[in-house]
């Protein structure tokens, strides 16, 4: 027998298999007083279904037993399932419409899914180069080649700048300025900002500009500073492809982009001491939390050599 509830206005607990007559009495509520359409309810059926599972595996009893940590395991085996944190997210909606209308219709006590973080303020750590694999991937194009200067040239950029794939691929000679040691990137939005280059990202450019792009133009004129073999603005596939071939010839075992570059410029700077106010403005971020992950990264790498290295660790 069920013990009676703390307020005698409240329904009981619901116990397991009951669980699924509330289930359908949502379903008809979304249906008939929510008028949502029948692909979104099919949704919204499939993620509880899951969450009830769950929850019988974990032998409660009814969803008065649920707590905050039940609702954040379920997401996290989620997780690690293979589900995006757009899918969790859209899960966790569906768990917190359920809770809602159980509280509402006084079922439950309390929603414990009001502070419940949902999964799109999850972090994905982004994946960085130690300086010792930057090194190595800086030295594996060939400089005494005509498209091997233009890699170096594009790769040393990549890491003093931190410029994103779109940025680097859109620069116009004239956004180079060598003597004062400055690139001039456009990102998102049509934003403009200055971006330090570096002394090494400045010899590699000076030794592509006066020895390979010269001869990839083939007589013509282009704006463009980078170039391909037919003397054609290069794209983003091109990058991408060209990152993925000199991390393998590296022998460094990380499937990545051009991003990683960019990752890694970030989380150099700010683990030797740079300014996070600085190192946002050189990234072109918005809000500062975006820069912020990268300080995370940093702090994942001091725990990982504490961990190798110290005795109790």
């Amino acid at each position: 027998m069920n013990p009676e509830p703390e307020n005698p206005a409240e329904k009981p607990a619901v116990p397991f298999p009951a669980a699924r007559l509330y289930l359908e009495e949502f379903i008809n509520f979304l249906t008939i007083e929510r008028g949502l359409s029948p692909n979104t309810i099919a949704s919204y059926r499939s993620d509880l279904e899951k969450f009830i599972a769950f929850l019988a595996r974990r032998g409660k009893g009814g969803f008065q037993e649920v707590r905050r940590e039940e609702v954040m395991d379920f997401l996290m085996a989620e997780k690690e399932r293979g589900l995006t944190p757009r899918s969790l997210a859209r899960g966790l909606v569906s768990i917190r419409m359920f809770f809602r209308f159980l509280s509402l219709e006084g079922y439950l006590r309390r929603d414990v899914t009001e502070v419940v973080e949902s999964p799109r303020l999850w972090k994905t750590l982004p994946r960085v180069l130690s300086l010792a694999e930057v090194e190595s991937l800086l030295r594996q194009p060939d400089t005494s080649d005509l498209l091997g200067r233009r890699d170096r040239a594009a790769l040393e950029l990549l890491y003093a700048s931190g410029l994103r794939a779109s940025e680097l691929t859109g620069l116009r000679v004239d956004d180079i300025n060598l003597q004062s040691g400055f690139v001039r990137a456009r990102g998102k939005g049509g934003r403009e900002r200055i971006v330090p280059l570096g002394r090494s990202a400045a010899r590699a450019l000076s030794d592509y500009l006066e020895w390979s792009r010269p001869l990839l133009l083939k007589g013509f004129s282009s704006p463009d500073l980078f170039l391909s073999r037919r003397g054609k603005r290069f794209t983003r596939q091109w990058l991408w492809s060209l990152i993925g071939k000199y991390l393998r010839q590296a022998g460094i075992n990380k499937k990545a982009g051009p991003h990683i570059l960019r990752h890694s410029f970030a989380t150099h700077l700010l683990g030797r001491g740079a300014d996070l106010r600085v190192v946002q403005e050189m990234l072109g971020h918005s809000q500062i939390s975006t820069t912020q992950v990268y300080t995370h990264v940093d702090r994942e790498r001091l725990k990982e050599v504490h961990r190798r290295f110290h005795p109790r660790g």
